[in-house]
């Protein structure tokens, strides 16, 4: 009796001990290189996030084979909420690109916060005698084997890429990088012909003179460029491409955890000078619910799944 009393009395005190999330620091990874669009992004609200929680909130970088190296090691990690990915549409993008995943990207996690979308711009360097995108394709079919960098094989800079010169009819080398940053240096320096690259990797240049901004990929003009036409609009009809942007964990997090972590995301969405931040990078904020978020990566992932076939860009 005396046994049974002990071994209660301590359940209850190993129940009484249990610490709520958060007890120690979050981590955030972002699978592309330091200072990429992932990285950059949740660096808007880090602060912030952090006293909130009441535990630091870290983002480490884990890049490598286009994003899907980072994402395995959030999705074999553990499922309590302390490791979470940092994700945009390049996620189910690879879901297409690759047929042997170590992970798959929608039964293997679910969705946390949504911070918001971004478009896309394509970026050329200024000595390409090219003034509009009508032109780079007359350029291209002209001189085959021009070089596109990206952050990576199966990234959205890819894929993106791959997308129009597939719908250009044109014949472009694609040289994968391990950051957006990487890709935008090369087409500053004229070794790279073309880039397109997310808002917030892209905009700054936007009045470098080494570079020129030939168009938005979105259908309709970007609010943070308005004298910058669309792709579509100045000789790729038909031609969009955007991207949605939040935080995703491991598919057996407890609702509770994610249910925090959304709200938290979501009140510093409402945060003004978080988002002005966000803003100054091209993003375009947008909260979501979990249940919200996860239809949308589904919707999602059907229509990168068509892209990725249409770019020719899958890999056996």
């Amino acid at each position: 009796m005396k046994a049974i009393s002990a071994l209660l009395l301590a359940l209850f005190a190993s129940a009484g001990c249990a610490q709520p999330w958060p007890a120690k620091p979050i981590k955030l990874v972002a699978p592309f290189g330091a200072g990429s669009v992932l990285d950059t992004m949740m660096r808007a609200m880090q602060n912030e996030l952090s006293t909130a929680l009441g535990q630091p909130v870290v983002i480490e970088s884990r890049p490598g084979a286009g994003g899907t190296v980072g994402t395995a090691a959030v999705a074999k990690g553990p499922a309590d909420g302390y490791t979470l990915l940092i994700a945009a549409n390049s996620h189910n993008i690879n879901g297409s690109v690759y047929s042997n995943l170590a992970y798959d990207p929608l039964k293997d996690f679910t969705a946390v916060a949504s911070v918001g979308i971004t478009g896309y711009i394509m970026m050329v360097p200024s000595s390409l005698p090219a003034k509009n995108i009508g032109e780079f394709i007359q350029l291209a079919k002209a001189k085959p084997g021009m070089v596109y960098p990206s952050a990576g094989k199966g990234s959205a800079t890819h894929l993106s890429m791959a997308f129009l010169v597939n719908m250009a009819g044109i014949d472009m080398l694609h040289v994968p990088y391990k950051s957006t940053g990487d890709a935008v240096l090369e087409v500053m320096a004229g070794r790279g012909a073309a880039m397109i690259g997310a808002n917030i990797a892209v905009m700054p240049y936007a009045n470098d003179s080494r570079v020129r901004l030939l168009g938005v990929t979105t259908m309709a003009r970007s609010k943070f460029l308005p004298d910058v036409p669309t792709l579509s609009e100045s000789g790729l009809r038909g031609y969009e491409f955007d991207s949605w942007l939040g935080l995703l964990a491991p598919a057996a997090t407890p609702r509770d955890i994610v249910d925090r972590m959304n709200a938290e995301v979501g009140k510093q969405l409402r945060n003004p000078d978080v988002a002005e931040r966000l803003a100054r990078q091209g993003i375009e904020t947008r909260a979501m619910t979990p249940e919200q978020m996860n239809k949308m990566l589904a919707v999602d992932f059907e229509r990168m799944a068509k892209v990725v076939k249409i770019a020719g860009a899958k890999e056996e």
